[in-house]
């Protein structure tokens, strides 16, 4: 037997207990600031206690932040070991050291800074604003102090060859120590910069592709390493040339045959082709891309620009440490406790770019 409406004919409507939504499921479409898996403003994770931590947006862990960690992973062990041999190492203190622990340093950081990121927006659960900024600081400051070594390392082997004869006694270590310090304190501030309020988390769109980095600060920093790559780019010129003029004078001093010189000259154009190429084509795209593209643009395009961007600290210790004869006369005594009778330890001198 009927009762109530449907007894009279009427449609039947479902209680408003029915309507309800269980609690501790939240909004899938109210925004939140915590970045989603494709690096833009995010979605609010589904569950208030916890549930689906480990996951970004959806559940899903992007391929591209897999490979940004797994990178971050690789940099970071590599330049460990250059910091280790540098380390336990006693004659490895001469200032050109100093300043290639300072890349590798700057590079151990950068790759640590990438894994943070990854924990921060996959595994850190509530989302955490201060570690959003802290993570995206560290990344800020170990780049810039990556670039900064680079150059500072560009204006040593410069100085090492403008000033052959003096540079010895006017480059002393307590020197290059403190301008070391002085470059790592600049580097520091710019870290510091999103956490002291230089963020668009408050704005999403003044976002620039660099979450949470806003457009303009993105852009100061595109064209200030543009242009340290111009000075950079200069330098290089000017040791090619000294290096080269160099080659000539003891060619003639010493009588040697014209291919000693060819070998010399193409030796210093390798080397410069192979610092100036790798660093222009993993940076130079990321760079200008950031001055064009903002926050609206395809998240792809970002990820696939980044990822040589960070594989330029996975180069840099291949070009600045591996290469240079002490530092693998150290890694092979390290390893194996001998050195190959057929390793040469050859100083480098004045011609060598």
């Amino acid at each position: 037997m009927l009762h109530g409406p449907a007894a009279m004919g009427e449609p039947w409507q479902p209680q408003p207990q029915q309507q309800q939504r269980l609690p501790g499921l939240g909004n899938a479409s109210e925004p939140s600031a915590w970045p989603s898996a494709a690096g833009g403003p995010g979605t609010a994770a589904p569950g208030g206690d916890g549930a689906g931590a480990g996951a970004g947006a959806g559940g899903a862990v992007s391929p591209w932040d897999i490979a940004l960690c797994a990178t971050g992973t690789a940099v970071a062990g590599e330049n460990a070991l250059v910091l280790a041999v540098l380390f336990y190492t006693p004659s490895l203190r001469a200032p050109m050291f100093l300043l290639i622990g300072s890349l590798a340093l700057a590079d151990l950081l950068a790759g640590l800074g990438l894994v943070a990121n990854f924990a921060v927006r996959y595994l850190l659960r509530p989302p955490s604003e201060a570690a959003e900024l802290g993570a995206a600081g560290l990344l800020l400051a170990a780049f810039s102090a990556s670039v900064c070594s680079l150059l500072a390392i560009t204006v040593d082997r410069y100085l090492s060859l403008y000033n052959a004869l003096t540079y010895h006694s006017e480059r002393t270590l307590g020197f290059t120590c403190a301008m070391v310090l002085l470059m790592w304190l600049l580097c520091l501030g710019v870290g510091l910069l999103p956490l002291l309020g230089w963020n668009c988390l408050r704005d999403q769109s003044a976002c620039s592709i660099l979450r949470p980095v806003t457009k303009d600060n993105a852009a100061v920093l595109a064209v200030t390493f543009l242009l340290l790559f111009a000075l950079m780019m200069q330098l290089y010129l000017q040791i090619c040339k000294i290096a080269f003029r160099h080659a000539q004078q003891i060619a003639v001093q010493h009588q040697f045959i014209a291919t000693a010189q060819a070998t010399s000259t193409r030796k210093g154009l390798s080397t410069l082709s192979l610092i100036l190429g790798t660093f222009a084509l993993c940076w130079i795209p990321f760079a200008i891309y950031s001055l064009v593209a903002d926050s609206s643009y395809p998240v792809v395009y970002t990820y696939s620009l980044a990822l040589p961007a960070t594989c330029n600290s996975l180069i840099n210790p291949i070009i600045y440490a591996f290469r240079n004869p002490d530092i693998q006369k150290s890694l092979w005594l390290a390893c194996c406790g001998c050195v190959p009778s057929t390793f040469s330890s050859r100083p480098r001198t004045s011609s060598d770019v």
